[in-house]
């Protein structure tokens, strides 16, 4: 890594930056951003007072925590006891507590789970990641389309997790996101003759964390995050640019409408 305004630049973003320093269009179509880490910095804030707001209201028990989080399915919660084949209304009959899910009509669940955290020490490796990689990207790929490679990312990982997790099991966290990233910068990298064993050397390290965490740590979400931010960075980059303007929002919708589809799918069959 080159030293830099912002902790580190990767090579591939001094490579393409050095070429278009003058150019308010970037290489893949994106407006230059004035300041690249914005971006990164309004996430890590927003991730930042989801945790405070979990904390504030009972960490484990936080209502709030089991409102955001991702569950494929709701179940009922009665005395710490977990009844799953209950339905709401019976839940509130009996005076257990209700956590929804999306099947139940959680849908923002496979979004907001991405800025929960419960443990400081999750939020901390996830956020020095987007603080690291965020800005990075942004400088190659503009503000709109990061942020788009970044929410799509996690969606997908979201999407994994609903098909390859118990229904009623409790995933959250930004990880699928920061996989994302890694993916773009992979293929970044690999398109423009960057530095990407670098790159491979930082993916391998946290796929061995992945490993090693297996039970506690979302490898689904991880590997669909990680496919997710390849399917988007590919149809952001590899286009010939006189079909850019025509055709790369809506194959990052199509994207995006995939993962989507692949939600439905698993709430009919939940259902």
């Amino acid at each position: 890594m080159i030293p830099g305004a912002v902790g580190f630049q990767c090579p591939l973003c001094v490579q393409t930056g050095i070429r278009q320093t003058r150019q308010a269009e970037l290489p893949y179509g994106g407006t230059r951003s004035r300041q690249p880490e914005l971006t990164s910095w309004v996430l890590i804030g927003i991730n930042l007072a989801v945790w405070l707001l979990i904390l504030a209201t009972g960490s484990s028990t936080s209502p709030l925590l089991h409102l955001l989080a991702l569950q494929s399915d709701g179940m009922c919660v009665i005395d710490g006891r977990y009844v799953v084949d209950a339905a709401a209304s019976q839940c509130a009959g009996v005076g257990g507590q209700w956590w929804t899910g999306v099947a139940s009509g959680g849908w923002w669940q496979v979004l907001t789970s991405a800025f929960v955290h419960l443990h400081l020490v999750h939020l901390g490796f996830n956020m020095v990641a987007l603080y690291f990689l965020g800005p990075q990207l942004e400088r190659v790929l503009g503000r709109i389309r990061f942020l788009a490679l970044y929410l799509i990312s996690a969606v997908a990982g979201s999407a994994l997790v609903m098909w390859l997790t118990e229904p009623h099991v409790t995933t959250l966290g930004a990880s699928g996101a920061i996989f994302g990233m890694m993916a773009a910068l992979l293929l970044l990298a690999w398109k423009l003759g960057g530095n990407y064993q670098q790159i491979l050397l930082w993916i391998g390290i946290n796929i061995a964390i992945t490993v090693f965490g297996a039970g506690t740590i979302s490898w689904q979400g991880h590997l669909g995050g990680f496919l997710g931010g390849l399917a988007v960075t590919a149809a952001l980059v590899f286009l010939p640019k006189k079909l850019r303007r025509t055709w790369q929002w809506p194959l990052v919708g199509a994207v995006a409408l995939l993962c989507l589809a692949a939600v439905v799918v698993r709430v009919l069959a939940l259902s």
